[in-house]
């Protein structure tokens, strides 16, 4: 079975409303701009090697257990 068969089989299924909503769905995928921002590569600067640095740092410090919850920086500034 085709993903189009698919489709309309399981769009036989939905409520009405759930068929609004899907239906806004469908139609943000075809947006300019949502099709632009999904064809975007994620990042299209180089990263530069101190980047690469803190990047393992960071890395370094959750592996050892060096960080802070978020839970504790709030409890912080109450």
């Amino acid at each position: 079975m085709t993903a189009k068969e698919q489709l309309r089989e399981r769009i036989e299924m939905l409520t009405e409303h759930e068929a609004e909503r899907s239906l806004r769905l469908l139609d943000d995928l075809r947006d300019p701009l949502t099709v632009m921002l999904d064809d975007a590569p994620l990042d299209d600067e180089p990263v530069t090697p101190e980047e690469e640095a803190a990047v393992a740092e960071a890395d370094a410090d959750i592996a050892a257990g060096r960080t802070v919850s978020l839970d504790d920086v709030l409890r912080e500034f109450e």
